[in-house]
């Protein structure tokens, strides 16, 4: 149930921060959707109990986020 609450509040902030527009707005909507990512894999996934294997997947996760976040800033 805390997880469905946070996505839900995640998703809220999601849609209020999409209605702007700029590299900032876009760098955010990143971070929201990392921050998602990572509720989805760790708790309905059940990745937060396997030793290494949120960080497996995660860690390419965020490099491809930071290479589109940077390749849109250009």
């Amino acid at each position: 149930m805390k997880t469905w609450l946070w996505l839900l509040a995640l998703v809220l902030v999601t849609v209020a921060l999409a209605q702007g527009a700029g590299p900032l707005v876009g760098a955010g909507l990143l971070a929201l959707a990392a921050l998602k990512a990572r509720a989805i894999l760790g708790q309905f996934l059940h990745l937060a109990g396997a030793p290494g294997w949120l960080a497996a997947v995660m860690t390419p996760l965020l490099l491809w986020l930071a290479l589109i976040g940077t390749l849109s800033a250009l």
